[in-house]
Order: structure tokens, then C-alpha cells, then sequence
């Protein structure tokens, strides 16, 4: 029996975990895959403050998970399947057990979502890749694509004049929600060229990508650009597969939260990228990490 258990380990879970282990209460993480999550492939964070010339991503939840473990967070790396928040002991299921805790913090994160056309699931791994820190080496003296027109296509778009001779950012509009620094890098980038109002219709290839199809919104034509590699930033979905529907969500899939991080359901809290926020970054993932584990101490105190 914990305290609490925190489903997932990216930036918002791991300072959630911090904050309710350094509390007192009996702390576990749950987390799939490695402690960071999406901050730890990226490659460089400007905008995390305390670091001047930027951080790596990797390095910085590296730290996370240091400092937890320093406070006697236990990790369980497993998939979870299921939940069972009926009764006021929650229960979660993964692979290999039924873990049960008297409080529950969801921060599970997101994932990238798919731009849906053809091609994209057939060169997964083929050329086709939605992050330029695992896969932009592969891509050295190559032509690539960058789908996408909000800070992490630029950036990731920037990144990946490392290794690439030439990277085309694709947008379907003329205008960009990306930063204006994150712009500034990229138009300043003598290797990166835009192609505005044009949406990728498709990818092609045969064993692996050898270009793109795409759409001018404007005129209608279609034309092919010949490129080694697709690198698709089109936004984010949450990671809910595991929630049965007990959980108030928004249209999108976003748990929906009080301004205290609460859900509908009593001892149950929703933290970081999966819940309906209007910012979603690693200096808001660690507030409401933070705060989560904060109303948990004090929810559990009352019982």
C-alpha cells in the first residue's frame, strides 16, 4: 500500500514525486519507458530557468530522477493497463501486478500525434521519425523534412542542420506559432528553407522515404520534393489510453482539473501535458507537479 502513486515520470511526475516523498508519504512512479519523457529527448531547453546558455533535456531529468530517488522514490517501470478508482483505495493495474494507493496523480504526458497520410505508417522507422534528437545522426549529408510550424518543429527543424545538408519546414499557413527566437534561429539558418501554405499529402517511397507530396492550400497544385527523411511535429495527444472513462476529459482526450489539480473523482489528481492546459512546457509541468503532490499531502492529512 503507498500513499500515492504517480503514473508517469516526465518533468511534471518526477517533481510531483519529489515534493510528495520529501512530504512523508510513501511515494511510487510508474512509468513505461525511461524517466523524462518527451523534455529528455529533446535536445536543447532555453527556456527552463536557471540555465542561462540552455540545458540539455536529457541531462535535466536525468537530475529529476536523481533528486527523487535521493528522496526515496521507489520506481516501477511497467505498462499501465487499467485503474479502478471506485472505492476510496485506488487500484492500478500493469503488467505484472494490482498496485494500490490512497491517492493517485496522473501525469502520463502525451504523445505526438500523427499527421495521417500515406506513407506515414508504412516508413516508421524508415525515415519517418517525430524526434530529431534519436533519429537526426541517421540523417548526415541528407535533404529532410520538418512537418509542422510551432516551436518544436522549429526547433527540432534548427537541430537538424546538424547533420542534414538541407531541411525544408512544411507549414500549412504563412504564419507560425513557434517563439520568435525559436524563428529567428531558423530564418537566420542559411541550410533551412521554407515551404508555407502546403500541407504534406504524402510520403513516398519504396523501402524507405525518398520524398513528399505536397499541397499548396492556396492553388491547389500539388507537387513532389524529393527528401531522405520526414520529421512530423503536428501537436500532441494524451497519453489516456489506460483510462476507462471514469475521468472528465475535454474533446481532445485532456483530463479536466480544478485550478487545485483535482478531477471528478475524489483522491485523484491530474498533472503536466495530459491534463486541459493552455501551456504545455517543463516550467508548468513542474508546477503542477509540485502542487499536485502538495493538495495530495493535504487531502490524505483530512482523511
Amino acid at each position: 500500500m503507498h500513499d500515492v502513486i504517480i503514473i508517469g515520470a516526465g518533468p511534471a511526475g518526477l517533481t510531483a514525486g519529489i515534493y510528495a516523498a520529501r512530504g512523508g508519504l510513501k511515494t511510487a512512479i510508474v512509468e513505461l519507458a525511461m524517466p523524462g519523457g518527451q523534455a529528455a529527448s529533446t535536445e536543447n531547453i532555453e527556456n527552463y530557468p536557471g540555465f542561462p546558455d540552455g540545458i540539455n533535456g536529457y541531462e535535466l531529468m536525468n537530475s529529476f530522477h536523481k533528486q527523487a530517488l535521493t528522496f526515496g522514490v521507489e520506481f516501477i517501470f511497467e505498462e499501465v493497463h487499467e485503474l479502478d478508482l471506485k472505492e476510496p483505495i485506488k487500484k492500478i493495474h500493469t503488467d505484472n501486478q494490482v498496485l494500490e494507493a490512497r491517492a493517485i496523480i496522473i501525469a502520463a504526458g502525451s504523445k505526438p500525434r500523427l499527421l495521417g497520410v500515406p506513407g506515414e505508417e508504412v516508413f516508421k522507422g524508415r525515415g519517418v521519425s517525430y524526434c530529431a534528437t534519436c533519429d537526426g545522426a541517421f540523417f548526415r549529408g541528407k535533404k529532410v523534412v520538418v512537418v509542422g510550424g510551432g516551436d518544436a518543429a522549429i526547433e527540432e527543424g534548427v537541430y537538424l542542420t546538424k547533420f542534414a545538408e538541407e531541411v525544408i519546414i512544411v507549414h500549412r499557413r504563412a504564419g507560425f506559432r513557434a517563439s520568435h527566437i525559436a524563428m529567428t534561429h531558423a530564418k537566420d539558418n542559411s541550410k533551412i528553407r521554407f515551404e508555407l501554405n502546403a500541407k504534406v499529402e504524402e510520403i513516398l517511397g519504396s523501402d524507405h522515404v525518398e520524398g513528399v507530396r505536397i499541397l499548396d492550400v492556396l492553388s491547389g497544385e500539388t507537387r513532389e520534393i524529393s527528401a531522405d527523411g520526414v520529421f512530423i511535429y503536428v501537436g500532441t495527444d494524451p497519453n489516456t489510453q489506460f483510462i476507462n472513462g471514469e475521468i472528465e476529459a475535454d474533446e481532445r482526450g485532456y483530463i479536466q482539473t480544478n485550478s487545485l489539480l483535482q478531477t471528478n473523482i475524489v483522491g485523484v489528481y491530474a498533472a503536466g501535458d495530459i491534463r486541459n492546459t493552455p501551456l504545455r512546457q517543463v516550467a508548468t509541468a513542474v508546477g503542477d507537479g509540485a502542487l499536485a503532490a502538495v493538495e495530495v499531502e493535504r487531502y490524505l492529512s483530512e482523511q
